[in-house]
């Protein structure tokens, strides 16, 4: 998936079409092609994206958080791969996921395909369900991880030990564990054990740069449980319509296209983002940006997948 090119203006035309004409999420099921059962996802390069990079976003549709789906469908995603594009970050091709809570909600992971274009990638976020469930807490996060790891292909990695990029917005703790029982049941699965969370995400490494975007309202302590699993890469979210630039931004600076936070402000500023919002996105990735390359070791070699997982020079803090 993800061929021909993506255009802003069409984007731009496509989502202002909202100002009149309300955004139609699926309004009573999971749509069945963002089906997790049996699927794989592919992020391939073309001749029209010979450096095919992949990005996903895994937004928890539970309750309080569907804020987010719905703000980026109306108003952000075309800030999103404009953001990209104009951080210098080459060939993106976006994949969203929705997660629910996998002992309660009908649908507690929809995953979409990967695209470039603006009509595909609307098309796919608007067959979101956004079923606002997950009562009690205890999203099934761990879920989109397997499924990124196990389910997703990315010519990235398999030709060029190049990381593609997964983030996930939420506001609880994570589970402990995936469980064989619900990867059983919805994905098709067979695992002899329990595969626990840090172990997951050590294999999620191995293709994804992990990122998880905190809904401002979180508490402290969910926060201090995911950074113990994700240091650096714990980003709270002041506003939802931030979350955009905050992603190309971590890209960029990871990927080498900025070469500094101060270098990637000043671009959000030449483009004409206001300044206020601007500076929250810098306040959000001042902490990450202070992380890279404290071992010394040169920014490409930060996305060497020869490193050992976890090592200082991925990124990912401990």
């Amino acid at each position: 998936m993800g061929y021909g090119e993506y255009s802003h203006a069409a984007h731009v035309a496509i989502t202002s079409e909202r100002v009149t004409r309300p955004v139609q999420f699926a309004a009573y099921g999971a749509h069945p092609l963002l089906n997790p059962h049996g699927a794989t996802r592919e992020c391939f390069d073309s001749d029209e994206h010979p450096d095919a990079l992949g990005v996903v976003l895994a937004l928890d549709v539970t309750g309080s958080m569907g804020e987010i789906p719905r703000v980026l469908a109306t108003s952000t995603l075309p800030d999103l791969m404009r953001a990209l594009l104009d951080a210098g970050v080459q060939h993106p091709q976006l994949c969203f996921m929705a997660i629910g809570h996998a002992g309660q909600d009908r649908a507690p992971l929809q995953v979409g395909q990967f695209e470039s274009t603006a009509a595909l990638i609307d098309t796919w976020l608007t067959r979101l369900w956004l079923e606002g469930g997950g009562v009690g807490g205890h999203e099934s996060y761990e879920l989109a991880m397997y499924f990124a790891a196990r389910h997703m292909r990315l010519d990235s990695v398999a030709r060029r030990g190049r990381r593609g990029f997964l983030f996930i917005t939420g506001d609880v703790p994570p589970n402990p564990a995936v469980s064989r029982v619900e990867v059983k049941r919805l994905l098709g699965d067979e695992l002899e054990d329990d595969i626990p969370i840090r172990a997951m995400i050590e294999e999620l490494q191995r293709s994804f740069e992990p990122f998880f975007l905190l809904a401002s309202t979180a508490a402290p302590a969910v926060e201090r449980a995911w950074r113990d699993l994700l240091g650096d890469r714990v980003v709270r979210l002041g506003h939802a319509e931030d979350a955009a630039h905050i992603a190309a931004g971590l890209i960029a600076l990871l990927e080498g296209s900025a070469p500094s936070l101060t270098a990637y402000i000043d671009r959000l500023s030449s483009t004409g983002l206001p300044r206020a919002r601007s500076a929250r996105v810098a306040q959000a990735l001042v902490a990450f940006a202070a992380g890279i390359g404290r071992d010394g070791a040169p920014r490409p070699l930060q996305r060497t997948l020869g490193l050992p997982t976890g090592d200082r020079a991925s990124g990912l803090a401990r």
